[in-house]
């Protein structure tokens, strides 16, 4: 396989990130009113409780244009080398992860807010990657 004999570590990790980003933004819109009874039992208790649909909806975003610029950016690795519009997905995936960590420490939710440093690290291997 060409696509990972060139760029093997960029490739998985967008790979990874696709998945990941995309499978919950689309899980978000598939179920809208789930995840939202859901994050609304856990913020009950947190400054963010009368905000989960705005914020909820932002994090969706990013997600969805996260995984789409990600998507673009392994066929344009493919396709010519280049590595920009990845990096830009990338780095939004690491702000979606910096916004999901916000709310898991306002939720007092502290294991879940460490698990996300799994895919925090994951995510700036990427970055590292991407950007040299």
């Amino acid at each position: 396989m060409k696509i990972l004999s060139n760029h093997p570590t960029e490739i998985l990790i967008l790979l990874f990130l696709i998945i990941t980003f995309m499978q919950s933004g689309i899980d978000k819109v598939t179920d809208w009113k789930g995840n939202i009874g859901f994050i609304k039992s856990h913020f009950k208790d947190s400054p963010l409780r009368n905000h989960v649909p705005f914020l909820l909806a932002i994090i969706l975003t990013i997600e969805i244009v996260a995984g789409i610029f990600m998507i673009i950016g392994t066929y344009q690795i493919y396709s010519s080398g280049l590595k920009e519009i990845a990096l830009i997905g990338v780095e939004l995936s690491a702000i979606a992860l910096i916004f999901l960590l916000i709310g898991q420490r306002l939720a007092k939710d502290y294991a879940g807010a460490m698990t996300l440093a799994v895919y925090f690290i994951i995510t700036l291997f990427g970055v590292f990657l991407l950007h040299s």
